[in-house]
């Protein structure tokens, strides 16, 4: 996996200053624009674009939902994890996995819209570079070109699908 240094700065000042990022992917502004693999009435599910892994995916309520445990009910939250683990299953028929990582991040100063990370860890990494290490963006995000990633993006749809 070719990994490349991310600008940490940059993302942060737009993660902070900038718009919701889902909200402006479902709104379709220019420049947020994510490869979709998963979408139906209330949730989105996508390609992370600075991913640290392959297929990273993001999956997210479509409201501008900030809060998992109480800005969800249970009927919702059984839902979107319900997706969650849908998208999941799909990630790892397409991609060969030793274990998949389910998260969620965010904060009130940034990346506020609630959404779930899955990540599938490949066989074979290093103990000492799995987990935390291999999730984070310090570490360098995956040198993916553009249709790369709109391959696996296809492969992971048609995986939902299936």
């Amino acid at each position: 996996m070719q990994r490349k240094a991310m600008d940490l700065e940059a993302y942060m000042e737009r993660a902070r200053s900038g718009p919701c990022f889902i909200c402006a992917f479902l709104a379709g502004e220019p420049g947020f624009a994510h490869d979709a693999v998963y979408e139906d009435d209330a949730h989105v599910a996508f390609l992370d674009r600075y991913p640290t892994l392959p297929g990273k995916v993001l999956v997210a309520p479509k409201a501008h939902v900030e809060h998992a445990v109480r800005d969800l009910d249970e009927v919702a939250y059984t839902h979107i994890m319900l997706v969650v683990r849908k998208v999941a299953l799909a990630l790892e028929r397409v991609l060969d996995a030793e274990r998949t990582y389910l998260y969620s991040l965010g904060s009130q100063e940034g990346n506020s819209h609630l959404h779930w990370h899955i990540a599938a860890l490949p066989p074979g990494v290093p103990y000492e570079e799995q987990q935390f290490h291999v999730l984070m963006t310090e570490n360098g995000v995956l040198d993916m070109q553009p249709g790369e990633m709109a391959d696996l993006g296809a492969r992971l749809r048609a995986a939902v699908e299936s």
